[in-house]
């Protein structure tokens, strides 16, 4: 095998790893995957699962079904896409922060059961994605895909910029993987080329900038509270930066 197969064929199994880790969507049996580089993949996840939601709602949208139930019904897919890894994280995240005491909301977020402030968390972000949605009319497919995508990315910064909090735990390789701000420069450049797409479909170039620089801000702005509140991050915090970055770049779009 030639040095270029072995490269194609370390990448194919490096995507696949990361389809498998972030969604649900069910691929053939493979063996021997290295999920240690998941993380390297997650902005191109995103923008895949944007894609398959933006594709699901369009069709749905020619069957005349009303937007607030189209778009709660992309909410659902969106959560049954990602098997609510992220979900999880917001409510372990949100149970832990509404500890006084700081030096047992490491201990309450590693708890699998979900109390009262974490519950309420989930509900607030689902509201608030299916009503920003509801709000947004005009390619909805670009839209959903920056949204995952800048969310991802988020991820990413976090991981790069801010210490891990735990010896080990679910986000650990994450941070072997991603070690400087370089490994953001390639997920960043994906995005701005998505936005460059709106500019080309629909001439609207303040549009396009807005999404840059608000899916570049949120991501950025979401990961140092998180940083601020607990002293680094976790697993849980991780999830948590994807979904409120997601949520609050579509909320900030409807201004747009």
């Amino acid at each position: 095998m030639t040095n270029e197969e072995q490269w194609w064929k370390k990448s194919l199994s490096q995507i696949a790893a990361s389809v498998i880790f972030y969604t649900t969507i069910p691929l053939p049996y493979l063996d021997k995957l290295d999920f240690s580089q998941v993380a390297r993949f997650a902005p191109a996840i995103g923008l895949m699962i944007g894609g398959i939601l933006g594709l699901f709602d369009t069709a749905i949208n020619y069957l005349g079904m009303p937007v607030l139930t189209r778009s709660a019904l992309v909410v659902s897919v969106w959560i049954a896409i990602t098997g609510g890894l992220h979900l999880d994280g917001v409510m372990d995240t949100a149970d832990g922060l509404a500890v006084g005491d700081k030096d047992r909301r490491l201990s309450v977020m590693a708890d699998s059961a979900t109390g009262a402030f974490g519950a309420m968390a989930a509900i607030a972000l689902l509201l608030l994605k299916t009503t920003a949605l509801t709000d947004i009319h005009q390619n909805r497919w670009l839209v959903l895909m920056a949204a995952c995508g800048w969310g991802r990315w988020g991820q990413i910064l976090a991981i790069a910029q801010y210490p891990y909090l735990k010896l080990t735990g679910k986000g650990a390789f994450h941070k072997e993987a991603i070690r400087s701000y370089f490994d953001c420069l390639p997920g960043l450049l994906l995005l701005s080329c998505l936005s460059g797409l709106e500019i080309l479909i629909d001439k609207r170039l303040f549009f396009a900038l807005g999404m840059t620089l608000a899916g570049s801000a949120i991501a950025f702005v979401t990961g140092a509270w998180f940083n601020h509140k607990l002293g680094g991050h976790t697993g849980d915090t991780y999830g948590a930066v994807v979904e409120w970055t997601e949520a609050l770049f579509l909320c900030v779009l409807t201004a747009l």
